[in-house]
């Protein structure tokens, strides 16, 4: 029995592999602020389409856009998720994976999946480390590597809050005393919040930012589910950004409707919140587009019961046409299934002064489109606050003619310098790209 559903298994997962609803639709098509977006496709088996992780060859690295240069600023790294640049210029970075979750892949569709992350090089385990990276002669290139703080679980996000260092695990933020130019803290965390995690846990990894009084943090939540599909009790604080008061311990969610947000910034003229989301999937190679949004005060953005607005998801049982009709719809859409992820503003930035105003993207890629989509980092243009023209390749090349991932961009940040640092998870290196003049 165990021989013939292993055969069983191994079966389903090549059909799998080898069976794509191709996109009829040309993915800029899923950009801007008003994507095409056509009927759902209905297929027997969902999309699948897998670029094997392989990594870098000797040598090599993505391509910066003209006027750009991109070189390796650290490597040999265990899985950089998400960086941080601190006051002096030290980049911390969140070397991290998924945490055990074992009520998330039972049954045949779950060992599929999780053979299926592994292939996409985000099945081994966590470090669950936070590494300091130091470039003290200004050669661009990190020469002093430090273990700042170790046996986090899954960590993410981090904030620096005058000498307080926040830090996002899968389940709670803590709280770590701070020195500038330390290269290591030994105390124990502090816990401020606790956060939805659990035994199924999905979509695990949690930002922080500050608000821009300092006396409050924004904290995101993905989902536990595609659309709702294990039980909306499963869902409870889930598929939101939070809002914690620093001073009072006070905690509520901000915004909610929000399927996986990751990253978070402030847009620097109007001062709103902005983030990056990962739609839902299981729809088709052309839906649904990941987005780009400033985010409302208590704002409700439609999952699972809706997308992009008020685009209802009839998968989604019992409806709700009343939070439906509440939905707000994105600002900026950002391709679909291009897994967006990191999110920097562009302020402060020396590339060139066509990104001197607007938002880099982190986007890590897709594993459920046809043809593939992502795998670069873009450049959004920004006017009078908002998104503006269509979106600027700043690096790409991350996957190969062969249809491999040889590395796949996650956190962004600008360093002190101007330059901007991009992590990349498969390649276990941090990309700096500058300017020629830099």
């Amino acid at each position: 029995m165990i021989m013939r559903n292993i055969l069983c298994g191994c079966l389903l997962l090549s059909t799998i592999w080898g069976c794509s609803h191709e996109a009829e639709l040309p993915v800029s098509a899923g950009f801007g602020p008003d994507p095409v977006l056509p009927p759902p496709s209905k297929t027997l088996i969902p999309t699948v389409n897998i670029a094997p992780a392989k990594g870098w060859p000797s040598g090599g690295r993505p391509v910066a856009a003209e006027g750009l240069t991109v070189t390796a600023f650290a490597d040999k790294l265990d899985h950089p998720r998400w960086i941080y640049v601190l006051p002096n210029g030290d980049v911390l970075v969140a070397e991290t994976n998924a945490p055990p979750k074992p009520e998330d892949y039972k049954g045949l569709k779950g060992w599929v999946m999780k053979k299926a992350m592994k292939k996409a090089g985000a099945g081994g385990p966590s470090a669950n480390r936070i590494s300091l990276l130091r470039d003290g002669d200004g050669d661009g290139r990190a020469d002093f590597r430090a273990d700042f703080l170790e046996n986090l679980n899954s960590p993410f996000g981090m904030e620096l809050i005058d000498t307080e260092l926040y830090v996002a695990n899968t389940d709670a933020v803590l709280r770590f005393p701070y020195r500038e130019g330390q290269t290591r803290i030994s105390e124990p965390g502090v816990k401020i919040m606790d956060l939805p995690a659990g035994p199924i846990n999905r979509h695990w990894t949690r930002n922080i930012i500050a608000g821009q009084d300092g006396k409050t943090l924004y904290v995101t939540v993905g989902s536990n589910s595609n659309v709702g599909e294990k039980g909306m009790d499963k869902e409870f604080g889930r598929a939101a950004i939070w809002q914690l008061n620093l001073e009072t311990g006070h905690q509520r969610i901000y915004a909610s409707g929000l399927r996986n947000p990751n990253g978070l910034a402030w847009e620097p003229d109007s001062g709103v919140l902005w983030t990056t989301v990962n739609e839902r999937d299981e729809l088709g190679s052309d839906l649904v587009p990941d987005f780009l949004t400033s985010v409302q005060e208590d704002g409700f953005y439609g999952w699972p019961y809706s997308y992009f607005g008020q685009h209802v998801d009839q998968r989604v049982k019992p409806q709700r046409p009343d939070l439906v009709a509440k939905a707000i719809a994105p600002d900026y859409a950002l391709g679909t299934h291009t897994a967006c992820l990191g999110l920097a503003s562009s302020r402060g930035s020396a590339l060139s002064r066509r990104f001197a105003n607007g938002m880099f993207v982190g986007q890590h890629g897709s594993w459920n489109r046809e043809p593939p989509s992502g795998y670069k980092v873009i450049f959004v243009p920004f006017h009078q606050g908002k998104p503006e023209g269509d979106p600027i390749d700043v690096l790409t090349g991350f996957l190969s003619q062969e249809g491999n991932a040889l590395g796949r961009p996650v956190g962004v940040a600008v360093d002190r310098r101007g330059a901007l640092l991009v992590a990349d998870d498969v390649g276990n290196v941090i990309w700096k790209v500058a300017g020629n003049e830099q």
